[in-house]
């Protein structure tokens, strides 16, 4: 019989193996301190147009209502910080999305960690999950101990900073539990002072309606003409409250060749983008993040940038 703490040390060595940043395990259930939370920013229509995130409200809170008979929250950092930038006179694409989608990585990693587990120790059941089921991936991230969420919402972690992706498996196996740390924002309003748009409406509280983020991928309609000038050259998503972060200048290049980027972004001037064709957006993006705003999206953005 291989005891708890045999299995949570062997799926903490596996994660490393197979790339991630770090691994963290909590209990599964309700996540108490989170409902009210959500509940609230809910009501004050944070979430814009974005509707998938009213639905499954339970489940979000409570991932034995999502995976039967679930006992564990594996939580996942996955690093993407780039080793090399877009040229300066560009349009700007949120780091997240140089490479290939990070859903697919993701989830290969995750599938192969959960045949793992399930090869090593048995009869295990489970789900992996990658940001785009109702889970809260960073109220989970910040409950196992692989950081804290900052004031600008993101998780951020010591030593690290906040350029990751994170994921979950969520296992009917009872492991070691481990526990959350400590705040270390302090006094700091960099990222509140830095965003152009007053998205960050308090600490640790972002109007989700106000992102430029949600601006140039969730919204599908034309982006108001309020908005004109605000932007600062960012065409998708947006990474200005990491980029000001003091814990990021701690972050270091990822090692997944997949997350490289394609070399003709790097290069792209805004003449480039401004100019871009269907045919060429089709290919320089065949399997990145961009493909969920489409061409017709890119150039909406590129349009009201200019």
């Amino acid at each position: 019989m291989i005891s708890k703490t045999e299995n949570t040390q062997f799926i903490k060595f596996e994660a490393k193996r197979l790339g991630f940043l770090s691994c963290g395990i909590s209990k599964a259930g309700f996540l108490e301190t989170e409902a009210p939370r959500l509940e609230n920013w809910l009501n004050k229509n944070h979430n814009g147009q974005m509707a998938y995130m009213e639905n499954h409200f339970d489940k979000r809170l409570d991932p034995t209502l999502l995976v039967e008979g679930s006992k564990t929250v594996v939580s996942l950092l996955l690093n993407y910080f780039p080793e090399k930038k877009q040229v300066e006179d560009s349009y700007k694409i949120s780091k997240y999305a140089y490479g290939t989608d990070y859903h697919a990585v993701v989830k290969d990693k995750l599938n192969e960690l959960l045949f793992s587990i399930k090869t090593a120790v048995g009869d295990v059941s489970g789900r992996a999950f990658v940001d785009s089921a109702p889970v809260l991936d960073k109220a989970w991230a910040a409950k196992s101990g692989l950081g804290w969420i900052g004031k600008n919402s993101n998780l951020i972690t010591q030593k690290v900073g906040s350029f990751y992706f994170i994921a979950e498996l969520i296992i009917d196996l009872e492991l070691d539990y481990d526990h959350a740390v400590t705040d270390h924002c302090g006094s700091c309003t960099a990222c509140l002072d830095a965003c152009p748009t007053q998205a960050i409406i308090a600490p640790y509280v972002v109007d989700g309606s106000k992102c430029i983020s949600y601006f140039t991928i969730e919204l599908k309609e034309n982006i108001p003409d309020s908005m004109k000038g605000q932007f600062d050259d960012w065409a998708f998503g947006c990474d200005i409250c990491q980029d000001v972060c003091p814990w990021n200048r701690f972050s270091k290049p990822h090692k997944e060749p997949l997350f490289d980027p394609n070399s003709h972004l790097l290069s792209m001037s805004k003449k480039d983008w401004e100019e871009i064709t269907e045919d060429t957006f089709k290919h320089v993006f065949k399997d990145s993040p961009l493909k969920r705003s489409k061409y017709s999206g890119i150039t909406r953005n590129i349009k009201f940038l200019q």
